[in-house]
C-alpha cells in the first residue's frame, strides 16, 4: 500500500488545504444524507454517480469497509461570492481533476482505490444512466454524501475546517485504499 509519505509528497503540487488519514471503520455511515440525496437534490435517480446506482447506504458501506485506511481531503477555490452557486459549482471541475491526479497516482504505486468526490458526475454531458452502462466507470467519482457519509462531521472529527470565508469554497473529497 502507499506510504503516508508518498502521499503528502504528491499532493505538494497541488493546493491541498488539509488532509486527514484514517480507517475506514470510524466513518459513520448515515441514511440521513441518503433522504436528502432522495428528497432535494436534482440529480437523484439520474447519474451512475448517484443513489440509487451506487447502492443502498449499506451497499456503500460494505464496499467501502473492503478497504484498510481513508485519505480525506479539501482544496479551496476563490469565489466572488459562495452564495453564487453558479461561480462556485464551476470551480469544482479543478478539484475533480485533483482527484483523479491523486487516484491516478495511488494506482501508479500499486495501491487498488475508490474515489468519492463532490457533487455528482459531470463527465458526460448526458449520462447513460439507467439505460446503458457508464461510459467512463474508472474515471467516475460517485459523490462523496452518495455513500452515506456526512462531510461535514468528517471534517471536524478530524479537526479539518468545513467553511472559510464567504469569498472560498473548500472542496472535500476521500480515496479509500487497499
Amino acid at each position: 500500500m502507499i506510504s503516508h509519505e508518498e502521499l503528502e509528497e504528491f499532493i505538494c503540487q497541488f493546493p491541498v488545504y488539509q488532509y486527514a488519514f484514517f480507517k475506514p471503520e470510524e466513518i459513520d455511515f448515515s441514511f440521513r444524507v441518503r433522504w436528502i440525496c432522495e428528497k432535494e437534490c436534482e440529480r437523484y435517480n439520474s447519474t451512475w454517480a448517484c443513489p440509487p446506482a451506487v447502492g443502498t447506504v449499506e451497499e456503500c458501506r460494505k464496499r467501502c469497509l473492503d478497504y484498510k485506511e481513508c485519505f480525506l481531503f479539501s482544496t479551496i477555490a476563490e469565489v466572488s461570492d459562495v452564495i453564487n452557486f453558479e461561480e462556485t459549482l464551476a470551480t469544482r471541475k479543478e478539484h475533480e481533476k485533483i482527484t483523479a491526479a491523486i487516484e491516478a497516482f495511488v494506482r501508479e504505486k500499486g495501491t487498488d482505490c475508490m474515489a468519492l468526490s463532490t457533487e455528482s458526475c459531470d463527465i458526460c454531458e448526458v449520462c447513460t444512466y439507467p439505460d446503458a452502462p457508464c461510459r467512463f466507470p474508472q474515471k467516475m467519482h460517485p459523490c462523496v454524501e452518495s455513500h452515506g457519509i456526512i462531510v461535514c462531521e468528517l471534517a471536524e472529527k478530524y479537526n479539518m475546517e468545513f467553511t472559510l470565508s464567504a469569498n472560498q469554497i473548500l472542496w472535500f473529497g476521500i480515496l479509500f485504499l487497499k
